[in-house]
């Protein structure tokens, strides 16, 4: 009750306008990351963390308290890293981070969020432990890591077994390991001395000039920019000038504080200290994520920063609604304010009109953010195809990335082409070992190649195989569930690139090409792919009156074909009787007239609903 009472009576003060810092050196602060795949409770766990230390209070509607999205709490992931502050008696800080690591397409995210921490809590179900790809971004920032399992009052929950898989795994000591249940908060609160006993301090010095690291931005309707930043050392007030080490810009603090766990300001920010500051940045473009911030008069050894996000997926964006393609360009770029790891360019499609290409991290991330643009902004789009970089070496030392599929050389000869690249990435499955036939029949018929395959328990298998980018895009993670009762988790990571014999598939109406529907792929795929969409293009177009032809071609060579009837008028209805040639002068001038219409009218145009009905049926 004591400790309790200790809790709220320091969360009171923390709600109070003025916060000082100052009670909390480097030695007294804990900052720490929770990390887990999907679905393994790393959001519940903060929010019992957050009831514990009496940050927030203990209600039933304390459920994913901070997955701010709708699309964060839908699918389970964490779009945005954010940082929670609570405390423990002895005027303990702790500060938190927690990131999904189930998916590589927000790896970019989880090494931010680990460059503000001292330690990570590696929170695992105990009923289905699986391997996480970009765990070993902890290892490379030499951070401490403590293992735990949740979910221990499960009656499928097998302690021993997993307990069994995170050593053989990931090498680490389990002979102490936590169980918890984050759900009923059973075994939470002994986290808190093993945070404290295990987790380093920050090392920082306020007395030096200084120096912060900003790892995150986003964006804000009323306050503007405001950047997350790690104090490494130093002081920081309202007021202060401080100088980006990257563009050399200077800015003034408007406001700074903590997020505990929305926005609370603060008188300062000292060395071992997390928070957010708002400044002059009129976009967060301005802001490049690992630049180091130094007062002004006052510069200072800069950090190594982070490589910039590259784009691995691209995919073409257009407006349902043709005539609101500036609604759409102001929907994007506010989008973008929150995710500057999109790179956008315009493009012009002949069958969709005005719109944009968009590059993303994965797969996922192009969904969360189509998704997002559609229920943030009310702005429902058309997502063409997804396609991967690909790489062309000329036979003079040139090379070409190409990220669109009309930037493919069709005309060009061959002999001035040496190869082509496709990029490349290292995945690993984890499943029990009944599945494992279907796993390799899954990844060989996707081009896959095998490197290793693992036992890591008694009926569980760790598999690894190299696969081309572009064949894990679209269906593979889903037949893989289905082919493996959904009892299989799939992580990857890039593995560069190698080459490929890649065609250009292109799909025409009446000999002309549909370019939204072009795309790239491996020669052995390409006919199958021409036909499925020739079979799909079928169903979704309408009749017209002349006749309509849809053929594939794979490397300029036709494949498939398919022909949609001209729509027919019975002129022959108001003949009752007589001569025989006088109906067949009536057909002969229908069928003259609609030569004409086809020779006039030219190429089919694919209608925005047709064009929406054939994506949505390809996801």
């Amino acid at each position: 009750m004591r400790l309790k009472t200790l809790f709220l009576r320091i969360h009171k003060r923390f709600n109070s306008t003025a916060i000082d810092m100052q009670e909390y050196p480097p030695e007294k602060i804990r900052n720490f990351s929770i990390i887990a795949h999907i679905d393994h409770g790393k959001s519940t766990l903060a929010d019992r963390l957050l009831e514990i230390s009496g940050t927030i209070q203990k209600t039933k509607e304390n459920k994913q308290v901070l997955d701010n999205l709708k699309v964060e709490r839908e699918r389970g992931i964490t779009v945005k890293a954010q940082v929670i502050f609570t405390n423990e008696t002895v005027s303990m800080f702790y500060q938190v981070t927690r990131n999904n690591v189930g998916h590589v397409d927000f790896s970019y995210e989880v090494s931010r969020s680990l460059a503000a921490c001292q330690g990570t809590l590696l929170l695992v179900d105990a009923c289905q432990a699986q391997t996480i790809a970009n765990f070993y971004l902890a290892f490379g920032q030499d951070l401490k890591i403590i293992p735990v399992i949740n979910k221990v009052d499960l009656p499928a929950a097998d302690v021993e077994k997993t307990s069994a898989q995170i050593e053989n795994t990931f090498e680490l000591d389990t002979s102490d390991i936590k169980g918890i249940s984050a759900k009923t908060g059973l075994g939470v609160e002994e986290l808190f001395p093993e945070i404290i006993e295990n987790i380093p301090a920050p090392v920082g010095d306020a007395a030096a000039p200084f120096r912060a690291l900003l790892f995150d931005t986003w964006y804000d309707k009323y306050a503007g920019v405001i950047c997350l930043i790690a104090v490494k050392d130093g002081v920081l007030k309202k007021g202060d000038k401080i100088v980006s080490g990257y563009t050399k810009l200077t800015y003034e603090i408007s406001d700074l504080g903590i997020m505990y766990p929305h926005r609370v300001s603060c008188e300062r920010l000292s060395a071992g200290q997390v928070g957010f500051v708002t400044m002059n940045l009129k976009s967060t473009r301005e802001a490049s994520i690992g630049d180091t911030f130094y007062k002004q008069g006052q510069p200072t050894e800069l950090f190594e920063g982070f490589h910039p996000a590259q784009s691995m997926v691209f995919a073409g964006l257009f407006p349902v609604d043709s005539s609101k393609h500036s609604e759409l360009q102001e929907a994007l770029d506010r989008l973008t304010l929150n995710d500057a790891s999109v790179s956008i360019t315009k493009e012009n499609s002949a069958a969709l009109g005005q719109g944009f290409r968009l590059g993303f991290l994965g797969t996922l991330h192009m969904d969360v953010f189509r998704q997002r643009l559609e229920e943030e902004y009310d702005t429902p789009v058309i997502n063409t195809m997804p396609t991967v970089p690909y790489i062309i070496q000329y036979t003079n030392g040139e090379q070409v990335k190409i990220r669109n599929p009309s930037d493919f050389p069709e005309n060009i000869s061959t002999t001035k082409i040496q190869s082509f690249l496709e990029p490349m990435v290292n995945g690993t499955f984890v499943a029990p070992d009944k599945y494992l036939g279907k796993i390799i029949e899954l990844c060989n018929s996707h081009r896959g190649e095998q490197l290793d395959c693992t036992y890591i328990s008694d009926n569980r298998i760790m598999l690894k195989y190299r696969l081309p980018m572009a064949e894990i895009l679209t269906s593979f993670y889903d037949r893989l569930k289905s082919c493996t009762s959904g009892y299989a988790s799939f992580d990857y990571e890039e593995a560069g690139y190698a080459e490929a014999d890649l065609v250009k598939v292109n799909i025409m109406l009446n000999s002309k090409p549909v370019d939204a529907l072009s795309c790239i792929c491996h020669r052995s795929n390409s006919e199958a792919v021409a036909k499925q969409w020739v079979h799909k293009l079928k169903n979704v177009i309408e009749r017209q009156l002349f006749e309509i032809v849809i053929q594939g071609s794979a490397g300029g060579k036709i494949c498939a074909r398919e022909t949609i009837k001209a729509a027919r008028k019975d002129v022959t209805a108001k003949c009752y009787g007589g001569d025989i040639t006088r109906k067949m002068k009536l057909l002969d001038k229908q069928k003259e007239n609609k030569k004409k219409m086809k020779r006039v009218a030219g190429g089919v145009e694919l209608s925005q609903e047709a064009f929406l009905s054939l994506m949505t049926d390809n996801k």
